[in-house]
This record gives C-alpha cells, sequence and structure tokens, in this order.
C-alpha cells in the first residue's frame, strides 16, 4: 500500500479517487511515499519519498534542487483551477451588465424609509 501525505486541506472530490486497498490518504502519515501539496511551504523530505504533487501551478514552495538529487519526481497541475476562474469572470460579465452591484447599493438606500418605499421604487429615486 502506498502513503500519500496531504499538507494542506485537499477536497475529497480529489482524494477520494484513491483506491483505498492500494493507497492510504492521510495528513499525518509517517515517511510517506508521496506528498500532495497546496501552498504549504516544503522543508524537509522524507527517506522513502517518490513524488510530491502540486495541487495548483508552479512548485515555488517545493525545494526542487533538494528533490532531483535525491530522485523524486515533482510535478504540478496548471489549469485545474481554470473553471473556476472561468465561473468567476462570466459572474462579473453578468453583474456588470446589469448594474447588479450598483442596484444594491440602490436598495440599502430605501432602509429606514418604511411605508415611503413603494413610492420611491415606483419612481426609481431616493
Amino acid at each position: 500500500m502506498y502513503k500519500i501525505q496531504t499538507l494542506n486541506k485537499i477536497a475529497a472530490i480529489g482524494t477520494d479517487n484513491f483506491d483505498g486497498v492500494k493507497y492510504q490518504v492521510a495528513d499525518s502519515i509517517d515517511n510517506p511515499d508521496a506528498i500532495l501539496v497546496r501552498s504549504a511551504s516544503m522543508h524537509e523530505i522524507g527517506d522513502n519519498l517518490l513524488a510530491i504533487a502540486r495541487a495548483g501551478a508552479g512548485v515555488n514552495n517545493i525545494p526542487v534542487e533538494k528533490c532531483i538529487e535525491q530522485g523524486i519526481c515533482v510535478f504540478n497541475t496548471p489549469g485545474a483551477n481554470a473553471n473556476a476562474v472561468k465561473e468567476l469572470v462570466v459572474a462579473g460579465l453578468l453583474l456588470s451588465s446589469r448594474k447588479v452591484p450598483e442596484a444594491i447599493e440602490w436598495a440599502k438606500g430605501l432602509k429606514g424609509n418604511g411605508a415611503e418605499v413603494p413610492k420611491m421604487v415606483e419612481k426609481g429615486t431616493l
């Protein structure tokens, strides 16, 4: 069984892909075979380590030179968050095209006007 240590919180949708018969995945494992890391800075590398996977772009938080010396495979997952970025861009476009932030501020201005609110809404002014 391969032992995989997570140094950051990794979503279950990712870790559940590991077959429980072949892999043990946890945040506290002695002498892991592999490490899954997001943004945690790595300082120590175990003797048994075979691979380090960075869940994200870049490897600036992994001591790559030390890994090269020890023959440890290091890789990352660039583009893994591309869908989330696209969704935020589309949401931003929709918010700005319909002036949603401005509408929220306008609606906040109605607070405290009690019975006058319906008339203010009809006129569209504050």
